[in-house]
């Protein structure tokens, strides 16, 4: 089976225009033909020469990604399922999350929250996603056809934010992460601006090292708890790299001016919502620049946790604010449908 021209990138596809006795410089038409033009074919390619769309189309396809299901919440939130082909076929799930309407009026923001795996690896307690075991990586192609779908299904809207916050750990994928965030960012692509990206990670060393040194995009990091007893039961990743090794390695990172850290932090009612636990987190953050997300806890069947109260949820965050740490409270968005940060699941039936 031929393999999808969305896979490469710049690198991998000059390497193969200079083995074909082509120009380097065409790789970069290739690639704009295929993601900012959005050619199906290659026959469709007409600033080149024929000879060489003949070897594109006996060497490469360009897929699709369609969504299968589109389910759509109360609040506007969108949902898209995907069913993905392939030695190892699997279901994905992509969610297009609209801003709440703002003191002005406006609803300017629209955010599309893509995965990076076919379910997770990583055994997170609070998470819907991880019940379903790592089933695959996805290619490039896969992820940024997600970008595709959800930019088709928001129009005449535009999406303005990307977030790696769907189904599986982004930087379990790395190669693949980022020639996507490549192909996302480049002019020849789809140029959105790094600063529109974010990618979140529950704490993956050195590969945290690596995406800040690597690409520009905004880092989010999952934290959720504030002693290594308490992360190492909810995150079994704090086991291979405790909470100090993690705030060292990211207190190292050569963050640009003005950019900071995301901690996010999910509340669970009794387990880690405590004010003990929030003037842990002052203390766990002292010296980053960092800011907090704090999540509401967003229930699945069987998931053995209770969301915080409204009020615990506020004083938490008044604790955090009183020490001086930039603290948010994500509001929960398609709550209805499934769609709600941790808790996109699809069966392996659904492949």
């Amino acid at each position: 089976m031929p393999r999808d021209i969305q896979d490469l990138s710049r690198a991998e596809l000059e390497a193969w225009c200079a083995a074909s006795g082509e120009p380097r410089f065409r790789s970069a038409q290739i690639l704009a033909w295929v993601h900012r033009r959005g050619a199906t074919s290659f026959d469709a390619m007409s600033s080149l020469s024929r000879a060489l769309r003949a070897r594109l189309g006996a060497e490469f396809a360009i897929g699709r990604l369609e969504p299968a299901h589109v389910a759509a919440a109360s609040d506007g939130t969108r949902k898209m399922l995907f069913r993905l082909p392939g030695e190892r076929p699997a279901a994905i799930e992509s969610v297009l999350i609209p801003q709440l309407d703002r003191p002005d009026g406006a609803r300017d923001r629209l955010t599309l929250c893509i995965s990076s795996q076919a379910g997770c690896g990583m055994g997170c307690a609070f998470c819907a996603t991880a019940r379903m075991n790592l089933i695959r990586n996805l290619a490039p192609a896969e992820i940024v056809g997600q970008v595709r779908a959800g930019r088709a299904l928001a129009a005449p809207r535009a999406v303005t934010n990307i977030v790696f916050m769907g189904m599986g750990e982004p930087l379990a994928n790395y190669d693949a992460v980022t020639t996507a965030i490549e192909i996302l960012t480049a002019e020849w692509g789809y140029a959105v601006s790094p600063r529109r990206i974010t990618v979140s990670t529950v704490g993956l060393l050195p590969a945290i090292g690596r995406l800040v040194a690597e690409t520009r995009v905004n880092l989010a990091v999952s934290l959720t708890a504030t002693t290594d007893a308490q992360r190492a039961r909810l995150m079994p990743i704090n086991r291979r790299w405790p909470l100090a090794a993690l705030l060292d390695a990211c207190r190292a990172l050569p963050l640009p001016r003005r950019k900071r850290i995301t901690f996010e932090y999910v509340l669970l009612a009794g387990e880690n919502d405590g004010d003990a636990d929030a003037r842990r987190l002052v203390g766990l953050l002292h010296g980053l620049r960092s800011k907090v997300n704090l999540i509401p806890f967003n229930p699945f069947p069987g998931a053995g946790f209770r969301p915080s109260p409204r009020e615990r949820i506020e004083r938490f965050q008044a604790i955090l604010r009183e020490h001086g740490l930039n603290a948010t409270v994500r509001e929960s968005r398609g709550q209805d449908i499934q769609a709600a940060c941790g808790q996109l699941a699809v069966a392996r039936a659904a492949a």
